[in-house]
């Protein structure tokens, strides 16, 4: 099984690989002047992209947190939110170099392994709250298919950008109220079943999940970050001063993270630099500029979650160092750690 796991681990890095050498091929990318532009990006421009990032690492962090406080039974411990940041800005950083679909998971389910439950509450909290990432692209993607039918400009984009965001949070409530009675019905029906399908859908209609209010925050929190996730690649188009429209970046997106939730490569390199690059090119920016600039952003976006990870690292060190300098023995098992102040700060 090991074997396989690295045969497979290999084949999606070549993969990644010959992409990238595909896409530098086909945009004619110069390597040089596109390394000389990033050693030259402008340190107000750097510091903006990290802000950003660091504001969508907490939305992320918010969106887990709604998740694992229905999650959590009473005898589990609730993360310290300086905690629960730093593991999803490490599980962030981890995405650059693996599969998006294991980076997050893995990284939340280390991190709440002495707060209780951490396979449940690290592994489906985390994939349940970034299958509404992929429920806005999923909205967003329609947007951006009629508008290049159309033909049309960032105005018809956002029109219809606002129409289907806004038909999803209002479908949200009864859609959740719909599987909420199909689990019901086959709980019901099929309290003994052997299906793993079937117990999985009786299980999520006892897990306090499905609840409209909780649905409608984290859609609305997706569509947030959705909004902070242009604002940071806008920010890289300006960095390497490359001119290309903030909607053809908005406009293009969606497919980038449809594209990369289903990709097997190490963070989706390679698919998401081609699949931005394609799709900017649809929308009027030339492959020329949009190649480059893919690439470009890649690193910009992986140098910007490096940061925000370390100073989070950082932080919650220091401030685990003070707690246990501040305690009598020492040491302070981790459940007893949350009712201090420091913590919740």
């Amino acid at each position: 099984m090991k074997l396989r796991s690295l045969l497979i681990g290999v084949i999606s890095v070549a993969i990644g690989v010959a992409l990238i050498i595909l896409l530098v091929r086909v945009g004619h990318i110069d390597v040089r002047a596109t390394l000389s532009q990033l050693r030259h990006v402008k340190r107000i421009v750097f510091v903006k992209l990290v802000l950003l990032t660091g504001f969508h690492v907490f939305l992320s962090d918010q969106r887990w947190r709604s998740i694992d406080a229905v999650m959590r039974s009473t005898s589990d411990s609730v993360p310290p939110r300086t905690a629960s940041f730093t593991v999803t800005s490490v599980g962030v950083v981890l995405g650059q170099i693996l599969p998006v679909q294991v980076s997050m998971t893995a990284a939340r389910t280390l991190g709440t392994h002495f707060y209780g439950r951490a396979v449940k509450r690290g592994t489906v909290g985390t994939l349940f709250e970034q299958s509404f990432d992929v429920l806005i692209a999923g909205l967003l993607v329609g947007a951006s298919a009629i508008t290049r039918y159309r033909r049309g400009g960032a105005v018809m984009w956002l029109a219809c950008a606002a129409t289907m965001v806004l038909a999803g949070l209002l479908l949200a409530g009864p859609a959740v109220a719909v599987v909420r009675r199909i689990a019901a019905a086959y709980a019901a029906r099929n309290a003994t079943t052997k299906s793993r399908i079937l117990r999985c859908l009786s299980e999520l209609g006892h897990s306090g999940l499905l609840d409209a209010s909780l649905a409608r925050r984290l859609a609305m929190l997706s569509v947030i970050r959705f909004v902070v996730i242009i604002l940071m690649v806008g920010q890289t188009t300006k960095a390497i001063e490359a001119h290309i429209p903030l909607w053809h970046l908005a406009a293009a997106m969606p497919f980038v993270v449809v594209s990369c939730a289903l990709a097997i490569s190490p963070g989706g390199l390679g698919i998401g630099e081609l699949t931005y690059a394609t799709a900017l090119n649809l929308f009027g920016t030339p492959l020329a500029v949009a190649a480059p600039w893919s690439l470009a952003s890649r690193v910009l976006v992986t140098a910007s979650c490096l940061v925000v990870a370390a100073f989070a690292v950082t932080l919650r060190c220091c401030l685990w160092a003070a707690r246990k300098a501040r305690s009598p023995l020492g040491t302070v098992p981790p459940a007893q750690r949350l009712t201090t102040p420091v913590e919740h700060a």
